[in-house]
């Protein structure tokens, strides 16, 4: 453990931009990161975020790198395609059996609601025409957004964010559950993974955003002190607790967070590259608050 930690607490020391902020100031932000490796490329699948002013969350972007540094842009997928009013993270699959799946995380307009829609396609140049369908509608009780899917070969794994809709002006508040499947289109809900304490750096939300190992399962997750902190969420270390679904926070506080403006750190994701060395995306912000897409190599 004390490997890893000591891993993110340096991820600045070598950490470079690789997506920069759409514009300067609070609010505008690149990141919300999914990552992969496959057909001899680096992948990733990013949100660009606006105030909200001036629209939110207005597109996820794909983007392949031949060295994992420097992306080019292969598609777009506009938010009013999906009639959302903002979007979150996506996460994004190479398919068993050929193809492509892009999630995408869709807020409903006029309510704090979220639900996730996954698009097939024969390449990810063509997701924008891709093959729709909603896989995770959420409820009027709980939003669904911020996917994290890893498949073993024979089963699908999904750690999914999810807020609570029963409290007004508190729908903040984040949980994690797990939940399994054979396709990645129809789900099972497994149960709670990470639940907020109500005490310490993560008081108010726990969301894991990357699985570091599958077993034994280790993951970063973003926390949340208070209400106050929402979207500027730093990361921490989690392990199994013992039973396959339950994870537990490693330490007492954040492993790492931003040195500049709001100190957020978040939506960490690992990738393996063809030589076993790992990146590390994720992101930060910047001193005019900002948020960039970065990467850092990951040592732990």
């Amino acid at each position: 453990m004390s490997s890893t930690i000591e891993c993110l607490a340096s991820l600045f020391d070598e950490a470079t931009v690789v997506v920069p902020a759409p514009a300067a100031g609070p609010g505008n932000w690149s990141g919300a990161p999914a990552a992969l490796y496959a057909d001899g490329a680096y992948w990733l699948a990013y949100r660009v975020r606006r105030p909200l002013s001036a629209g939110r969350g207005v597109a996820t972007v794909v983007a392949r790198s031949a060295d994992g540094l420097a992306f080019e842009t292969v598609a777009e997928v506009h938010r009013d395609a999906f009639g959302a009013e903002s979007f979150e993270r996506p996460a994004m699959v190479r398919l068993p059996g050929g193809g492509w799946r892009l999630y995408v995380s869709c807020a409903t307009p006029g309510s704090k609601h979220w639900w996730v829609e996954a698009i097939d396609a024969d390449t990810p140049e063509l997701f924008p025409s891709g093959r729709r369908t909603v896989v995770l509608p959420g409820s009027a009780t709980v939003a669904m957004k911020d996917p994290v899917i890893v498949t073993d070969g024979t089963t699908w794994h999904l750690w999914l964010c999810c807020h609570p809709l029963d409290v007004a002006g508190a729908e903040d508040r984040m949980t994690t559950r797990y939940l399994t499947s054979t396709d990645g289109l129809a789900w099972t809900d497994r149960g709670v993974a990470m639940a907020p304490s109500g005490t310490g750096w993560d008081a108010r939300g726990t969301r894991v955003t990357t699985v570091l190992s599958l077993d034994p399962l280790e993951v970063l997750y973003d926390g949340r002190r208070d209400a106050a902190s929402n979207w500027f969420e730093r990361t921490g270390l989690a392990r199994a607790a013992g039973d396959g679904v339950r994870l537990q926070p490693a330490g007492d506080g954040p492993i790492a967070g931003s040195p500049a403006s709001d100190g957020a750190l978040r939506y960490a994701a690992a990738v393996q590259g063809p030589d076993g060395a790992t990146l590390l995306y994720f992101e930060a912000a910047r001193p005019d608050g900002a948020h960039d897409l970065m990467v850092a190599p990951w040592h732990g």
